[in-house]
């Protein structure tokens, strides 16, 4: 999936990830595309409410060895 910026939060726990993601979505324009990198299992939760509750897209989760990888469209 093509993004505009990529955002590497691995080994860093709640809220870390969430508060990461907000500082760079607010350097993004209205519908570019972030990805997250993340090791916290938690995250798969957090990001999903977090998007729920900010109106930003998650377009798509995908688990892969341990890792997380989240795609994020800015409102």
């Amino acid at each position: 999936m093509n993004f505009d910026k990529e955002l590497d939060v691995r080994g860093l726990v709640c809220p870390l990830p969430i508060l990461r993601t907000k500082k760079s979505l607010a350097d993004m324009s209205q519908g570019q595309i972030l990805k997250i990198i993340a090791t916290d299992p938690a995250s798969v939760i957090d990001f999903q409410v977090f998007a729920e509750q900010t109106g930003n897209q998650l377009l798509s989760l995908v688990e892969m060895t341990g890792e997380f990888l989240f795609y994020l469209k800015k409102k």
